[in-house]
């Protein structure tokens, strides 16, 4: 068409991210390097050698994936990290029912060619770190939580003792976490103006921001559709033909979701609009349980607006 600008062609990437090597495919070629410093130079000038606009595409691999997507954004690739069970099953999609890590890696090319996943932003150190320790503080409540659990049917003298050793060691930890936390948010003036935000609301306390600011650091860059998504708020419809199913939540982040429950609790009693939001859902008849995510979704919407814009507006 005269006068049309042509968009340059993206050479997509698939990367198959495994514990001692990364193996590498295009939609010609295929390549394998080793998952150390050295292996990541070697790969980022192979990278550089395929031209303008590389785009790398890897799916979330418990965490060896951090260090590669780090090493190539500073070296100023364009990196996507995409849900691998969005990639599972778009390979299940085309026919291909073996896998390996050469036929993974292809995977991810033709599923980038095909849905073009959004870049994945830089990560601060800062934000890595405060990643690192609300999960490692929610995986200490977790294991306090099946202490205190156990120790209610505990008769014994000596495994009472071992389990309340346990269970005050693990509540020592978790405070030391929870000090790191307060210290790391005060120390870091992008989180801690965030922080302030988010827990001028009432039913959002500083435990809450910080996992919100961990597990869902688009918070602010998210339209309403997106957040929801993200979190797993967003109802999912179920119907056929003339069949009308119930709506249903699912996938997101269920670190998110789990820890927005007892905020909105808490904001069904103590908040004034999402108070009569919730009883204003009850009165219509709502399922506790629907009311209650109804108003969870709207606190996080409202908690993404919040971060958008600049002056405090506390809810």
């Amino acid at each position: 068409m005269k006068g049309s600008v042509e968009k340059p062609v993206v050479c997509y990437v698939g990367i198959d991210v495994a514990k001692a090597e990364l193996v590498v495919a295009t939609q010609q070629l295929r390549a394998v390097f080793t998952r150390n410093p050295a292996g990541l130079d070697r790969l980022v000038v192979w990278l550089h050698g395929l031209g303008a606009n590389v785009h790398v595409v890897m799916e979330a691999s418990g965490g060896y994936e951090r260090e590669v997507v780090a090493h190539l954004q500073a070296a100023a690739l364009a990196v996507s990290v995409a849900n691998a069970g969005w990639v599972r099953n778009f390979a299940l999609s085309q026919g291909r029912l073996s896998k390996t890590d050469r036929i993974d890696a292809r995977v991810l090319v033709d599923f980038a060619v095909a849905n073009a996943p959004r870049l994945r932003a830089p990560i601060s150190a800062a934000q890595q770190k405060l990643t690192d320790l609300v999960r490692a503080r929610h995986q200490l409540v977790a294991v306090r939580s099946l202490l205190q659990n156990q120790l209610e049917h505990t008769r014994e003298p000596l495994a009472r003792r071992s389990q309340e050793e346990l269970v005050a060691l693990t509540t020592t930890r978790i405070e030391r976490l929870e000090k790191s936390l307060t210290a790391l948010i005060a120390a870091t003036p992008d989180l801690q103006a965030k922080a302030q935000k988010l827990t001028a609301v009432r039913g959002i306390g500083p435990t809450t921001a910080a996992l919100l600011l961990a597990e869902l650091p688009e918070l602010g860059t998210l339209n309403k559709a997106e957040a929801a998504a993200l979190a797993g708020l967003a109802p999912r419809n179920h119907d056929s033909g003339s069949f009308r199913g119930q709506r249903h939540i699912a996938g997101g982040r269920s670190a998110v979701r789990t820890g927005l429950w007892m905020p909105t609790l808490v904001a069904t009693r103590y908040n004034p609009i999402l108070r009569e939001f919730y009883q204003r859902l009850r009165a219509k008849g709502k399922p506790t349980k629907v009311a209650l995510t109804a108003t969870a979704r709207k606190l996080l919407l409202h908690l993404n607006s919040l971060l958008k814009s600049t002056p405090l507006s506390p809810c």
